[in-house]
């Protein structure tokens, strides 16, 4: 699986940011994909992702209602649109794709690209 993690950036409390995920090596139709995110001293949380399973989308509480999620199944790109962004939603974001289990897609299935960083300050 290679994961190619694009769109971070700066951006100021209540801004918003669209972060992209180019995915080759797996297909959507039985790979569920999502998005995690890493702080530094703060441990790996996911905050959404697409159901291969069911096609839904799950989210985290702290990314429900800020944040949507979405694939490009031609061009195999997942997409994760951010809004009212806050100081806490500072971190390197990843991508991860695998083969759904248990009841959410909402895991971190050991693969990641590079990361893009995301920084939310005054």
């Amino acid at each position: 699986v290679q994961l190619v993690e694009s769109g971070g950036g700066s951006v100021q409390p209540g801004g918003s940011l669209e972060l992209s995920c180019v995915v080759s090596g797996v297909t959507f139709d039985d790979h569920s994909i999502g998005w995690f995110r890493q702080a530094p001293g703060k441990e790996r949380e996911a905050v959404g992702c697409i159901s291969s399973t069911d096609g839904g989308t799950y989210f985290s509480d702290s990314a429900k209602g800020r944040f949507s999620i979405f694939s490009d199944n031609t061009n195999k790109t997942l997409f994760l649109r951010m809004r009212n962004l806050k100081p806490e939603d500072t971190a390197t974001y990843y991508c991860t794709a695998g083969v759904p289990y248990g009841s959410s897609c909402l895991h971190y299935y050991n693969n990641r690209g590079q990361g893009t960083q995301v920084t939310v300050s005054s």
